[in-house]
């Protein structure tokens, strides 16, 4: 392995956090992600650069060598970054926005803002069934962000070396047609639907471990599911052939209802991916404050879903707490 910069900034942060476990959260990582790759960096170096106990980590003679160069190349290279922009400033090219996205529904809401508050910005996008194909694609420098989702406290694979950082935390919730004998109540139990047949779009979403977990909390395993694409799931809905989980800001159908689930046993969380080494990482701060402003727009159909925020702050747009 290459030595990189990426890899720099790893070790300067556990030294400045004293703690492996409070780096991961300031780099927006999983913390055996982190792990891994702090031993990664470990074995190209040719030993510890740490001293790890209950009480934190310390740096060794070695570790204390990289931090010292380090706390010099780091600096350096970001004064040569704003010499850049700032030369290339006068006749800078309009912004580009790459934006790829897995079943988001915000996407188009925040290429609305983007386009709105940027005019001249081009502004491109890419839709994925799959967390990893994405970012695979903004690793290799193919698109610029990724706005995906994860179920429960899940978090993407830190394979490719992307920081992700939270855009909203939703409850997830079934979609039901309105002559469902459910489709009364405000709120639905899960065990209530052990009986029913389910679909699911393809591709990374609640419909894996975490849902057969839930179910099984509930007391049942889930009958046949379905696969298809969004449009044939509201279609096998709508038919009363299956339900579905939906997302809390799914835009509401003729003929359907969404019902959230009793005691929230699922939760839904919009991620925001970006490579920290990119040219693009320099707008990833205002990308995120745009996608936050973009899933509140999304809230609007939904006044009854706004009250329950309202009453349970700890879900949609909560504040920075790291990945």
């Amino acid at each position: 392995m290459n030595l990189e910069l990426r890899h720099l900034r790893v070790v300067c942060a556990i030294a400045e956090t004293g703690s492996v476990t409070k780096a991961a959260s300031a780099l927006g990582l999983a913390q055996p992600a982190l792990t891994a790759q702090l031993q990664r960096i470990e074995r190209t170096l040719g030993g510890p650069l740490f001293d790890r106990d209950r009480r934190g980590a310390r740096p060794t003679a070695l570790g204390e060598l990289v931090l010292a160069r380090a706390r010099v190349l780091l600096p350096a290279m970001k004064g040569l970054q704003d010499e850049a922009a700032r030369l290339a400033g006068a006749g800078a090219a309009p912004r580009c926005y790459r934006l790829g996205g897995v079943n988001s529904p915000i996407l188009g809401r925040l290429v609305h803002r983007l386009a709105a508050e940027q005019p001249p910005a081009q502004i491109t996008t890419y839709a994925s069934w799959s967390v990893d194909e994405l970012a695979q694609l903004v690793a290799g420098g193919r698109l610029d962000f990724a706005l995906t989702g994860v179920c429960g406290d899940a978090t993407p694979s830190a394979a490719f070396g992307l920081s992700w950082r939270e855009v909203a935390i939703d409850p997830v919730l079934v979609l039901l047609p309105e002559t469902h004998p459910l489709a009364e109540r405000a709120e639905v139990r899960l065990a209530d639907l052990g009986h029913e047949q389910w679909v699911a779009a393809p591709g990374d979403g609640c419909f894996g471990d975490c849902f057969a977990a839930a179910c099984a909390r509930a007391g049942f395993t889930p009958r046949k599911v379905y696969e298809t694409d969004i449009r044939g799931c509201v279609d096998l809905v709508e038919a009363g052939v299956a339900v579905a989980l939906c997302q809390a800001t799914f835009r509401p159908v003729t003929g359907l209802v969404t019902r959230r689930l009793a005691g929230v046993p699922l939760r839904w969380r919009l991620l925001l991916g970006w490579h920290p080494d990119s040219p693009a990482a320099g707008d990833a701060e205002l990308l995120l404050a745009t996608a936050k402003a973009a899933y509140t727009d999304s809230l609007a159909p939904h006044p009854t879903y706004l009250d329950w925020l309202v009453r349970n702050p700890g879900f949609g747009v909560r504040q920075p707490s790291g990945v």
